[in-house]
């Protein structure tokens, strides 16, 4: 009886022992969790035919940000096609995550990228605004990160620098865990 009783107690004990002993640090998400989360700030963002837009107003879906200079050069312009890629990757998902490219200087957009950034909202912020709100990884620049923003308007997670197809995979994952974990926190599509 004392053997069933032991044998029954050991994952029990084995459970206990590893959490509170051992202390397993793994993790499964590919994106850096920010914490504390920041809110959007109440700056208002000039859209590409000169519109005002307070970046408040962009809550109540999830928002996928980039940042680069107007000018957008391949690095750039590489980032923007993976950043659409995994949104698009997402299936009938997708209109739940809104594209959003955050310009951060006077440089004009060019004309031979508005046809592959329909779908996207382009907004143009002061720099030092977006320095603010949006941490780099140390020693290296927001234009080499995406980032996310919850439905509440939360900065909650930066994934590393300087995607490629290989890493913008293990981003996908992040985003398909969190867009199933997160079904009811908002609706498709904009009002």
């Amino acid at each position: 009886m004392l053997l069933v009783m032991l044998v029954c107690a050991a994952p029990v004990i084995a459970s206990y022992f590893t959490y509170y002993v051992i202390r397993p640090e793994g993790r499964r998400n590919f994106g850096e969790l920010i914490d504390p989360q920041r809110p959007l700030p109440a700056v208002q963002a000039q859209g590409l035919s000169n519109e005002m837009v307070a970046l408040p107003s962009l809550k109540g879906q999830w928002l996928f940000v980039s940042v680069a200079g107007g000018a957008c050069d391949a690095a750039c312009q590489q980032h923007l096609y993976i950043q659409r890629q995994l949104r698009e990757g997402l299936g009938k998902e997708k209109d739940r995550l809104d594209w959003v490219w955050l310009i951060n200087d006077d440089a004009p957009v060019k004309p031979e990228l508005l046809p592959a950034l329909k779908g996207a909202t382009v907004l143009r912020m002061p720099a030092a605004a977006l320095s603010q709100w949006l941490p780099a990884e140390t020693g290296h620049e927001i234009q080499e990160h995406l980032f996310l923003v919850d439905p509440l308007g939360n900065l909650m997670m930066r994934f590393p620098p300087s995607m490629n197809a290989e890493t913008a995979l293990k981003a996908k994952r992040d985003l398909d865990r969190l867009m199933r974990a997160a079904q009811f926190w908002d609706r498709p599509g904009r009002d």
